[in-house]
């Protein structure tokens, strides 16, 4: 009898433990995910932004424009191999603009709200490469990772300030989320392809570009001020320069990182 009766109830524990929702994952509303990525870019104040100006300009290589370089394909060649790979730690445009280029407001205490960053964000694999190669999150946003190919890779993740991700996407499963809490540049790889190679950069603020095939970028919205803005290069790293904006105006930017620094 005794037996009996702490089975039933432990029924109804289990019984009100489900109807109050306790075994089931909430959905996240797109104000709630808005809230939640406002927090984890903590520090940064979204405000009206009226008469902003805009900082725009392009990066270049100093120097001839290298060689590209073939990537060999040793793995799944029926799906990785329909197209050349190259290496993608220096895309130069022949006009000597550089591409993938990280460019951002260094420190900016507020200005345009975060969502200026875009509503998603995802990364895919497709063809055996990472696409986009640099791609921006901002902190604690989703981003989707997308399977494309229909065969196994791994998603590893190298940071010093996130919790590395090593997660193996077999090609049954599509897509995948994962979320990182702070700004910082994490590179990314897959463990199946050793070929494949891109970065996450994770931002703290909505003040970030990546350069376009011409080196070409612009950042939007800026209040006026004076402000410190990075470029970084995964292969030539990082120069600062400081720059005016004048309210409703354009300024102007240009970097240029020497060939073989």
């Amino acid at each position: 009898m005794k037996k009996f009766f702490t089975l039933v109830m432990a029924l109804l524990l289990m019984s009100f433990f489900v109807a109050c929702g306790g075994g089931e994952e909430k959905s996240t509303t797109p104000a709630e995910k808005a809230g939640r990525t406002a927090k984890k870019a903590a520090g940064y104040q979204a405000t009206a932004v009226t008469d902003g100006g805009s900082i725009s300009g392009k990066v270049s290589l100093a120097g001839a424009v290298p060689e590209k370089k073939k990537l060999e394909i040793t793995k799944d060649v029926n799906v990785c191999g329909k197209t050349g790979h190259y290496d993608e730690s220096v895309v130069v445009s022949a006009d000597n603009g550089i591409a993938n280029v990280v460019v951002k407001i260094v420190a900016i205490g507020k200005g345009k709200a975060m969502d200026a960053l875009g509503e998603s964000f995802t990364l895919d694999q497709n063809g055996c490469v990472f696409q986009p190669h640099i791609n921006l999150v901002p902190a604690g946003g989703d981003l989707t990772i997308l399977n494309s190919d229909g065969i196994l890779h791994n998603i590893h993740t190298y940071s010093e300030k996130n919790g590395s991700v090593n997660v193996a996407q077999p090609g049954f499963k599509k897509k995948m989320k994962q979320n990182f809490a702070k700004a910082e540049i994490i590179r990314v790889a897959c463990d199946v392809h050793n070929w494949m190679g891109g970065y996450i950069v994770v931002a703290d603020h909505p003040y970030y570009s990546v350069t376009d095939a011409s080196g070409g970028f612009e950042l939007t919205d800026v209040p006026a001020g004076t402000y410190t803005v990075e470029f970084w290069q995964e292969t030539f790293g990082k120069q600062t320069q400081e720059v005016t904006v004048t309210a409703g105006a354009a300024a102007t930017a240009n970097a240029e990182f020497a060939a073989g620094s």
